[in-house]
């Protein structure tokens, strides 16, 4: 397995933090250069144009947002 698919199936945790503000980040951007980048879903809308220029893979659980309010 490589690495991109043990990234891509690793789920963010509570402990990922959106690199912009601090709050549990939902999204992992893969950069071309290597690194990577987490933001919160407020700030990878904000970044998405940018991210999607500088990434080789976006991997986006904000929908784990909206499922978790509809479970209450």
């Amino acid at each position: 397995m490589n690495k991109m698919n043990t990234l891509e199936q690793a789920p963010l945790t509570a402990q990922d933090r959106c690199d912009r503000c601090g709050a549990q980040a939902y999204v992992r951007a893969v950069l071309t250069n290597g690194g990577e980048l987490m933001f919160c879903s407020h700030h990878h809308r904000e970044f998405a144009t940018g991210l999607k220029a500088a990434s080789i893979a976006i991997h986006d659980q904000s929908d784990r947002i909206t499922s978790s309010a509809n479970e209450r």
